[in-house]
């Protein structure tokens, strides 16, 4: 039974400039994923998802960590079915964009050439990862307005499919997917196409929130991701920091510890990544949510 703890990104502005977890001296990229590395054994990339990533970096990465550390990756924000701007596509590209009259574009909106191309950039920026044996899993977090409808579930089967081999994660934030009429549906979905179900901890009684469901889907890998759970700011917030500030107590952490060890016992690996990345919380909360895995191995 493996279960790794972690948290999404390490170069969170919040969290640099707490000057919080990182020693004074690591003010470079590199110092502070080697810092990083040095604590936890596994982080999300959460850049990947602004921006298409680069071979380049993951080669750093590969080279700044230790041999088991991991990553899991975010996919980039077009293949999600979130909307984008024209600058945050590879600038090479952007000539090749059409022209809406709208700020954002969809995935739809973009032609068939240029979608190819980003794809299989994407799988680049993947494979020194993978190829080091780093790779934990790419994650795709849809957002609410990708409900379980007809359409919509094509486009998740369509990522699904181009994805193939590596190793995918899926996050629904729309009720619908795990609501009683679909929650059966969509979790065959997963175990037929290999998909990891992304176990969610987030406010109850909220919306853009979907429902928590203690499932592995996947015989590799089980993914928890907590996003904390501060209903006051889940819909509104002004920034991702704003949104997702809030410290799990020991005893929120120490209730949720069982469903973790239940659900690794049916998989290879499990990965618990703190989203509640506001200045070192989720740092705070991973190191503790570690010693009491850890104590109860021990028990």
């Amino acid at each position: 039974m493996s279960i790794l703890v972690g948290t999404a990104s390490w170069t969170d502005k919040t969290l640099i400039e707490s000057g919080a977890f990182y020693p004074p001296d690591c003010s470079s990229a590199e110092a502070r994923l080697r810092y990083y590395a040095s604590v936890f054994p596994l982080v999300e990339v959460d850049s990947s998802y602004y921006a298409m990533p680069s071979a380049a970096n993951s080669a750093l990465w590969v080279e700044r960590t230790p041999a088991k550390f991991v990553f899991d990756v975010k996919a980039f924000r077009l293949f999600t079915g979130h909307q984008t701007e024209p600058r945050f596509f590879p600038k090479d590209l952007q000539a090749d964009l059409p022209s809406t009259g709208k700020k954002n574009l969809y995935y739809k909106d973009i032609p068939a050439p240029v979608v190819e191309e980003l794809w299989a950039r994407f799988f680049e920026a993947l494979r020194p990862l993978h190829q080091a044996g780093k790779l934990g899993s790419v994650l795709f977090q849809f957002p609410h307005w990708i409900t379980a409808v007809p359409k919509a579930r094509e486009h998740v089967e369509h990522c699904a499919e181009r994805m193939h081999p590596f190793l995918t994660a899926f996050e629904f934030r729309h009720e619908s997917w795990f609501s009683e009429r679909h929650r059966e549906s969509t979790l065959a979905m997963e175990r037929e196409r290999g998909i990891v179900h992304v176990i969610v901890d987030a406010p109850e009684g909220v919306t853009k929130r979907a429902h928590t469901v203690w499932e592995a889907t996947s015989p590799e890998l089980a993914i928890v991701r907590l996003h904390g759970r501060n209903a006051d700011t889940w819909t509104g917030a002004e920034s991702a920091a704003d949104r997702f500030n809030y410290e799990y107590s020991e005893d929120e952490l120490r209730a949720l510890a069982p469903g973790i060890q239940a659900i690794a016992k049916n998989v290879g690996r499990t990965h618990v990544l703190f989203n509640n990345c506001y200045r070192d919380v989720a740092q705070r909360n991973a190191g503790m949510m570690t010693r009491l895995l850890n104590a109860e191995r021990i028990g």
